[in-house]
């Protein structure tokens, strides 16, 4: 498909966005790893940074993908919006060159690039690359996930009380906020719960059966679009945290291991 939306869609053809997509996560991720040590801060708003090296690996993917797919649009965080393309196909991809930023600046290795293409109304094609690990986590719509070319499923736990899980807070978060209560109210219902800075690594770490479960009300599409079709493609259940359909345009995600996990963390979170 190429600047259609009405055309069917074929193995060939998914197979070649998700090689871009690698192409241009790898890209991306050196572009990341040449600016550590180098690269200048400044906020965007309280506690939300971006740098050189945002700006920097977004050129670069978006060239890369360009290059191949001039009639696509794009949907990013760094002022990236431009979902219909030249043509006004409703093909697009979803980018987040450095999900994670505080984490970089910090030198903290838990960051990753994030690139996700949509068409035909839903997710095609996942890439989620980790450049501290070389770690290329990457599905296909019906394809299943993998990591560094190796088939990947989810944990399989069914049990919050064995759940170790990932969350996302509001950036600032004052204590009575109602994601910050959610956090502590999981707290002693689950064996594990930790913040660490990077919601399309762990999404892609849930699709590995590295943690059970991950959630969030504060993200934006091109966060969690990539990691979104990873989990589902490796076998685990994504859903809003009511147990509604996901929506990755909406800021509510529960991402868990299977579906019985998912339905009693829903009565846990909501």
């Amino acid at each position: 498909m190429s600047g259609s939306d009405d055309n069917a869609i074929d193995h060939k053809q998914l197979q070649t966005w998700l090689q871009a997509a690698v192409v241009a996560a790898q890209v991306g991720g050196e572009v990341l790893q040449d600016w550590i040590g180098r690269f200048s801060v400044r906020e965007k708003s309280r506690a939300n940074l971006v740098t050189e090296a945002d700006e920097a690996a977004q050129s670069a993917i978006v060239r890369s993908l360009q290059a191949r797919f001039p009639d696509h649009g794009f949907l990013g965080e760094e002022d990236l919006n431009e979902r219909s393309g030249e043509t006004g196909s409703q093909c697009f991809w979803i980018i987040d060159p450095l999900d994670g930023t505080s984490n970089y600046v910090h030198g903290f290795p838990y960051y990753a690039v994030s690139i996700a293409f949509y068409a035909a109304d839903q997710l095609q094609v996942g890439v989620v690359l980790d450049p501290t690990r070389g770690d290329v986590f990457a599905a296909a719509c019906g394809c299943g996930a993998t990591l560094n070319g190796r088939t990947i499923t989810t944990s399989g736990e069914t049990q919050a009380s064995q759940t170790f899980a990932m969350a996302s807070l509001p950036i600032a978060a004052d204590p009575e906020n109602p994601a910050v209560r959610r956090f502590l109210n999981a707290l002693p219902r689950l064996q594990t719960v930790q913040r660490t800075g990077s919601a399309a690594l762990n999404l892609a770490n849930v699709a590995a059966g590295r943690c059970d479960a991950f959630w969030s009300t504060s993200l934006y599409p091109w966060d969690i679009a990539a990691g979104t079709l990873l989990v589902q493609e490796a076998g685990g259940s994504v859903t809003k945290l009511s147990g509604d359909a996901i929506d990755i345009f909406a800021p509510d995600i529960l991402a868990a291991s299977s579906v019985l996990l998912q339905r009693e963390l829903t009565t846990v979170l909501t």
